[in-house]
């Protein structure tokens, strides 16, 4: 079971972090760590154990004299001791009512926290596999943690008398987290990092819970240097890229350049801007330097899979099947290898698998929604996607593939409430904007509709698509000359990236483009256009039938249009200012070469 917290400092008499955010002495920060590393694993808190150890890892090493101390016994220590070790050997044996039997009536901190950690924990496990077990991964069963209220009664008793040290507090705001009392939960998250700052746990649970930046100017956090790992991490979940990679590339520079943590933590920033490559060559240059590492290897066969790399993914799942078959990322990933190879039935297989190791395991609902999706198993789908936001309300992908559910259903008005989501978590995310105009069209809002999908170009449109579909909704208004404009950004776009072009629209341009110059009886432009036309195979006939038109309108003796002064190999751009009566400027086709 995966707890996702690190360890801190016991309230007993150690000196936890250093004032502000200082990283001039960072021998004293790899004492604290190396002291958070043991007091985590005394608790049972492995993956607390492995964050900090990590961390403490990327310093230099210190000399013998330097060595923190092992940690001071107390009275209480000494007369729980036996009861201690026994019932820790059962709790690393994953026996958790054994270990919470023979732990009852102890004082000591450490031993009370294992107490009720193991009690929460048990749980847990027995909620899990009810849920394994009776339901299957998409049932939306009512299974809940037995133990969580009796928890909070006795855990609030003990908070009010003051008696709770830096684990008891982020012990007692799991468990309110888990009951669904956010607020109470985030003031006692904020109350562990100020008793421990260089609890991890405490910081990793509030990122949980902080759903927007406003939210995080409310909160009084402590002073030291944990926060500066604390905030490149909520950038990243907030999606405030920029921030966080200016944060993580200060902690570099502080003395962390070796730290593997944020090496990964960056290649995902990347990886959320879609910043492909990048991304790529870091999560190349972590697997050189820590080849047996799984965690994250999920977000790198996502990037793997929307390259197509079908080779190097089909390595990575092999490699990750012989390092630990049975790990969610190891699941995801070889799901992401049968999705890319079209055998969706064999990659939601996976992804259950992935479920039943761990359901709260976020990617996994995501991916399997996308899944479904292929399979045409709508309701499937839309189950998928609700567990997705259940564990993370701020995953973008599962409200936009809830949209795109909707949509299938022929259903906008939803559609639009889940799109509107999606692109609040992801602002300047084309996809999201383009999803929403299209929703808009549809509700006949063409207003919103013309504002989304020009916003779209605006913050630069992935899939090359906004200006295409602005420009049809012009044509539907009739508006021929923002028509027109639309589809000469939009050619000029097309080739000025140099792309293989397979756009139908492209076409669709062309023969619209062709229209406009004939009607306003600009022939040489009309002609040009109508030419490009007879390129593509859908409108070929319709470009032939233009040049003959044109040619038998010239003999006639019918004279092109004087309205446009510019010479028609110029650019867009420079032709603007020669246009009295129509703002639309002849196209430039000469580099245009499909």
């Amino acid at each position: 079971l995966a707890e996702r917290c690190a360890g801190g400092m016991a309230a007993a008499g150690v000196a936890v972090g250093l004032g502000g955010s200082d990283f001039s002495d960072l021998r004293e920060i790899k004492k604290q760590l190396l002291s958070v590393a043991e007091r985590s694993r005394e608790r049972g808190l492995q993956h607390s154990g492995k964050w900090a150890s990590e961390l403490a890892f990327a310093l230099d090493p210190l000399p013998l004299s330097e060595l923190p101390p092992p940690p001071a016994l107390t009275e209480e220590d000494a007369r729980d001791l036996d009861a201690y070790t026994l019932a820790k050997s059962y709790f690393d044996l994953k026996e958790y009512d054994r270990a919470a039997y023979f732990l009852r009536g102890c004082k000591s901190q450490k031993a009370y926290f294992l107490y009720m950690y193991s009690r929460y924990l048990s749980g847990e496990k027995k909620k899990d596999d009810e849920t394994v077990d009776s339901l299957g991964p998409l049932e939306k069963g009512q299974v809940k943690n037995e133990a969580l209220r009796e928890l909070r009664v006795e855990l609030s008793k003990k908070h009010k008398a003051r008696e709770l040290d830096g684990f008891g507090l982020y012990l007692y705001g799991v468990v309110l987290r888990k009951l669904d009392l956010v607020k109470e939960a985030i003031d006692v998250f904020v109350e562990a990092a100020h008793v421990l700052p260089l609890h991890w746990g405490a910081w990793l649970e509030l990122c949980n819970l902080i759903t927007d930046k406003e939210m995080l100017k409310f909160l009084s956090l402590p002073d030291t240097w944990m926060k500066e790992f604390f905030l490149a991490h909520i950038y990243t979940e907030l999606q405030l890229i920029e921030e966080a990679l200016q944060k993580y590339q200060s902690l570099i520079d502080a003395g962390f350049s070796k730290s593997t943590y944020i090496i990964s933590q960056i290649a995902v920033a990347y990886h959320n801007i879609r910043d492909i490559d990048k991304a790529l060559s870091i999560f190349n240059e972590l697997r050189k330097q820590d080849p047996y590492r799984i965690e994250n290897m999920d977000t790198f066969s996502n990037l793997l899979y929307v390259r197509s790399m079908k080779p190097e993914l089909s390595y990575l799942a092999h490699n990750l099947c012989e390092i630990d078959k049975y790990r969610v990322e190891t699941c995801c990933v070889i799901g992401n290898y049968y999705s890319l190879r079209s055998q969706h039935e064999k990659a939601a297989l996976y992804f259950q698998r992935a479920l039943k190791l761990n359901p709260r395991y976020l990617g996994a609902w995501t991916l399997m929604g996308h899944e479904y999706m292929e399979m045409k198993n709508t309701s499937a789908a839309i189950q998928a996607y609700r567990h997705a936001i259940e564990v993370n309300k701020r995953d973008y992908r599962a409200w936009y593939g809830l949209g795109q559910t909707y949509e299938i259903l022929k259903m906008p008005f939803y559609c639009l409430y889940y799109y509107r989501r999606a692109h609040q978590l992801r602002p300047n995310d084309s996809r999201m904007l383009v999803a929403l105009g299209e929703c808009y069209e549809k509700l006949n809002q063409l207003v919103e509709a013309k504002k989304c999908y020009w916003r779209a170009y605006a913050v630069g449109d992935v899939e090359k698509m906004a200006l295409v579909k602005l420009a049809k909704l012009h044509e539907q208004l009739n508006e021929s000359e923002q028509a027109a404009q639309c589809y000469i950004k939009y050619i000029q776009d097309i080739y000025s990236c140099g792309e293989i072009v397979e756009h139908l629209e492209v076409s669709t341009a062309f023969r619209y483009l062709a229209q406009y110059y004939f009607k306003c009886k600009l022939w040489d432009e009309a002609s040009a256009c109508a030419q490009k036309c007879c390129a593509f195979n859908d409108t070929r006939e319709e470009g032939k039938a233009l040049l003959r038109q044109i040619l038998q309108l010239r003999n006639q003796g019918e004279t092109s249009s004087t309205d446009i002064a510019a010479p028609f190999f110029l650019p867009a751009s420079l032709s603007a200012n020669n246009t009295p009566t129509r703002r639309v400027s002849p196209l430039n086709l000469s580099s245009v070469t499909p």
